[in-house]
């Protein structure tokens, strides 16, 4: 049996303003409105499901990227002049990590949801 991922609900002031936000920063396509929720589908199927609400609770999304998608996602978050750290704990703004001999950024979205973006050799 295979269990796989398949959604999480993401709580943002503005879902629509918040989906677009993932969308645009990760290369990835905004779904249409759906019952209570905004969709973005990352390239493996699971579905972030964006819901409007006034309690949120920043959460840690990672997101394992080729190479060449990095440089397009570091580039858009530069571009934005969004705030990047090396490091989860926002140590080291304004660098990337080199880790495990790949690399890495962490960057807030608008509803403090604390997002990363790393590459693997082994990938």
């Amino acid at each position: 049996m295979s269990i796989d991922l398949n959604h999480t609900i993401v709580h943002a002031r503005d879902k629509q303003a918040e989906a677009e936000f993932f969308g645009h920063i990760l290369g990835l396509k905004v779904g249409a409105p759906w019952g209570p929720f905004v969709p973005v589908e990352a390239d493996n199927g699971v579905t972030f499901d964006f819901m409007d609400s006034t309690e949120i609770q920043g959460q840690h999304y990672a997101f394992l990227v080729t190479d060449e998608e990095f440089d397009q996602i570091f580039a858009r978050i530069k571009e934005a002049g969004i705030t990047y750290w090396a490091d989860p704990a926002h140590q080291k703004p304004g660098e990337i990590n080199n880790h495990y001999g790949g690399r890495g950024v962490y960057f807030d979205s608008p509803n403090g949801h604390n997002l990363e973006a790393i590459t693997s050799p082994y990938a």
